[in-house]
């Protein structure tokens, strides 16, 4: 395959270098596009120095078979036509196209032939919160269908980009030396902190990141009937994302049936042994593919739910390697 990567400078795109290589991807040739800023500097891939080009609107992407595409909502919707106008599949991180009818948004686990639908050439890859959630949601779904889901989140630094993770190190450096933190990327200071709040609040009181959970999970599982309640927090840890996770269901399920759905899962990884404090954490997860679940219980509030804990790496599962991971299924099912 003949890949380019637009916006390779960028957590994102330096992850989906490492995700190209870690996955054996077919690369037979590579392009790495950037701003004015990025372009002419240098990137390595399986140890050879790529230059990045300038993207620009006489960008030639003839003969690419796939374009993954993470430099914002605004470039996206700018060059999607450059990209797309030979024939190039874009699977297309920002959230720029993720709930327009005529673009698929995929995770292969989930709805993975919904890809083959792409009438405009353009795949949207989901929010990293809702692409963890659903892996975990499709086994429950398969058992009985799911009427309701409350989810809290607790998103690491690099959900903001690597320079939030570079602000919340230097932040903490500040503190230990008794000095005023600088903030920049956050509403607040987030070392020794909580934020509720990521993203812009909406009229209805919840904020953007909460309605993508609210209307991405339903678009991705094909279900208007889903209800998803979430509220969305910054921890300051610096990457992988966690979330808490109530599941009512029609029918009440088993703990043990849950377990032997989320066993037999695509993606998933069950650590679940509370008896040994064995559970899902991010400070031992990051850098890691899989969405890992822990804490598995019934609601004590609710007969039909199940309670649950997870934890994925977002610069992974919820960008860079889901994209991937699109690419790789469209491939294997062509």
């Amino acid at each position: 395959m003949n890949v380019a990567i637009v916006g390779a400078s960028g957590a994102v795109g330096q992850e989906l270098l490492k995700v190209l290589a870690d996955v054996d991807f077919p690369v037979s040739s590579l392009r790495l596009f950037g701003s004015q800023r990025s372009a002419g500097k240098k990137c390595s891939f399986k140890g050879k120095e790529i230059e990045i080009e300038l993207l620009s609107h006489e960008s030639d992407f003839s003969g690419v078979d796939f374009a993954f595409v993470s430099a914002g909502a605004s470039t996206s919707k700018e060059y999607a036509g450059v990209i797309t106008r030979h024939g190039t599949v874009m699977i297309d991180n920002s959230s720029a196209f993720r709930m327009e009818a005529d673009v698929p948004l995929v995770v292969p686990e989930v709805n993975g032939m919904d890809a083959f639908d792409a009438p405009r050439g353009i795949i949207a890859n989901p929010n990293c919160t809702t692409i963890q959630m659903v892996v975990a949601l499709a086994p429950i779904q398969r058992l009985a269908p799911i009427r309701s889901v409350h989810v809290a989140t607790y998103q690491a630094a690099s959900g903001a980009g690597a320079s939030a993770m570079k602000e919340l190190m230097e932040q903490y450096k500040a503190i230990s030396k008794e000095e005023e933190p600088v903030v920049e990327k956050f509403f607040y200071q987030l070392a020794s902190n909580l934020i509720p709040q990521v993203d812009v609040f909406t009229d209805n009181g919840y904020t953007k990141e909460e309605m993508k959970m609210f209307n991405e999970t339903r678009k991705i599982m094909h279900s208007d009937q889903i209800a998803v309640s979430a509220t969305c927090v910054r921890v300051p840890v610096m990457r992988a994302h966690s979330e808490v996770i109530w599941v009512e269901t029609e029918r009440p399920l088993s703990v043990e049936e849950v377990r032997k759905a989320f066993e037999e899962a695509p993606g998933v990884v069950l650590k679940d042994n509370p008896e040994e404090k064995d559970y899902p954490m991010p400070l031992f997860l990051s850098g890691e593919d899989p969405v890992y679940i822990g804490r598995l219980r019934k609601d004590l509030a609710n007969p039909n739910a199940i309670t649950f804990w997870c934890v994925s790496d977002q610069i992974r599962k919820g960008a860079a390697l889901n994209a991937v991971q699109i690419a790789l299924f469209m491939i294997a099912n062509r």
